[in-house]
């Protein structure tokens, strides 16, 4: 296995989409293509004599050694199939993939993301894996629940084999927590609302202070001069609100569409949407969140937690170990608060495994991607992830993983075993909609609109699916 690793993945795996159209300005992304025809043939190794190589590209560096340990024992089982590794950074994955598509040089296999993989569908770059023996062995049950209907298109198929899943926590530093004279303990139990914000915003307002040393809960406490927020944000919130808003807004029963998957019709003007809206960044105006642009991309966070600046972030399962790597944290990990509906929900979403339609070895990388759903594969990705695998036998594995270490992981675990999920909002036009809302959402965190003002923009999405 030869791979070849360039820069840094993107932090968030569900970062905006392009609005620039798949293949727009084909003939200036073709010029490139080259460089991504090339990149995975710049590593040490090479192929046995008669043996078919295939190339496969993912953007998680994290996930690299995981990958590389399970693709080098597919070639133990399967030494006529040779597998170059190619990672590169999230944007330049996706510039580099769409290049690829264009002049007909692409992968054989590579990592998909749900936000890209509607229109992969629509353009015809992605091939339906059905009737591709070894993948027909692999049954939707293999998975975690919902994550093969994630993958499945409007026309019944499959286009993606699920990887991985993600759900959403309360990280936090275990240190901040002691020196503020509470315990571990004093996180659980939480519940939200969006009249006045439960027992969680009570803590939020116990962990805020403002530059005079007094907490949110205290008189005299000036929200317009803040020490340290209770809830940290990131730089951007987008319409899926992942790591942000989602937990919140699903936790009243809200959906985003009127389907569970492939929906034509946004729910943003649900009055359960609008009075988490008018919650969640009204926060703001009590000093408990940070101010739209307070920290730019320099600052996530986690750099956040660890600076001091925020106390408590509600963060996706793919930073773990990036949050437990920060220098001078002790990282704690806590449940999301019930909501309305009477418990935590996460919203829960997942990467896949996709061919791609231009292949001359289908039939070898359907082997690949069934391999690494298997069992075996799982365990070892599992034993390595900064993340959770798609089945039992990897979730269960990373667990341990993770416990050897000292974490106890599962507060996100368990929203999918019990059921506590709301589905990434798997549409077409989702770069339009990233486009129409975007605006909303920055507007809203700016105070200069309420929730209610949703209604408009909703009806905008909506027209896209007209």
């Amino acid at each position: 296995m030869s791979i070849k690793s360039t820069t840094t993945p993107h932090p968030a795996r569900s970062g905006a989409v392009s609005r620039r159209r798949l293949l727009q300005g084909s003939a200036a992304l073709a010029a490139g293509a080259a460089g991504a025809g090339t990149l995975s043939a710049c590593g040490g190794a090479q192929a046995p004599a008669g043996a078919t190589e295939i190339d496969y590209w993912l953007w998680d560096a994290l996930q690299l050694p995981a990958y590389s340990a399970a693709i080098d024992r597919f070639m133990e089982h399967n030494p006529d199939v040779f597998v170059r590794i190619t990672q590169l950074g999230w944007d330049d994955y996706w510039t580099k993939l769409t290049a690829s598509f264009v002049a007909e040089a692409g992968p054989d296999a590579f990592a998909d993301h749900l936000a890209r993989f509607p229109e992969f569908v629509r353009l015809g770059v992605i091939a339906p894996l059905d009737g591709l023996g070894p993948l027909d062995e692999v049954p939707a049950e293999r998975f975690q629940e919902g994550l093969q209907e994630l993958w499945t298109g409007q026309d019944g198929k499959r286009y993606g084999i699920p990887k991985d899943y993600d759900t959403i926590a309360i990280m936090y530093d275990r240190n901040m927590l002691a020196e503020e004279g509470l315990s571990p303990e004093d996180l659980e139990g939480l519940d939200w609302n969006p009249q006045d914000g439960g027992t969680f915003e009570q803590l939020l307002a116990r962990l805020t202070l403002d530059t005079e040393g007094r907490r949110g809960d205290q008189e005299g406490f000036d929200p317009t001069s803040i020490a340290r927020y209770g809830l940290a944000a990131d730089p951007g919130i987008d319409y899926t609100g992942q790591t942000s808003w989602s937990p919140f807004a699903l936790s009243t029963g809200w959906t985003f569409t009127d389907e569970d998957t492939w929906g034509r019709s946004f729910n943003y003007d649900d009055d359960r949407f609008i009075d988490t809206m008018d919650w969640y960044f009204g926060l703001v105006d009590k000093g408990f969140f940070p101010a739209f642009g307070t920290f730019g991309d320099s600052s996530p966070s986690q750099a956040q937690l660890q600076s001091g600046a925020s106390a408590l972030a509600t963060v996706g399962s793919w930073m773990i170990t990036t949050f437990a790597n920060m220098e001078g944290m002790d990282l704690g990990i806590a449940n999301l608060p019930a909501g309305p509906v009477g418990t935590p929900v996460s919203m829960f979403n997942g990467l896949g495994d996709s061919i791609s339609a231009q292949s001359d070895n289908k039939e070898e990388a359907a082997r690949l991607i069934a391999f690494l759903a298997s069992d075996e594969a799982q365990t070892i990705i599992g034993e390595r992830a900064p993340f959770f695998p798609s089945t039992d036998a990897g979730t269960e594995t990373a667990i341990a993983s993770y416990a050897e270490a000292g974490l106890d992981v599962t507060p996100f675990t368990d929203r999918v075993a019990n059921g506590e999920t709301g589905l990434y909002p798997l549409v077409e036009n989702s770069a339009s909609i990233s486009s129409i809302m975007q605006t909303a959402f920055d507007q809203c965190w700016m105070r200069q609109i309420d929730g209610a003002d949703f209604a408009s923009f909703n009806d905008r999405v909506n027209a896209l699916f007209d």
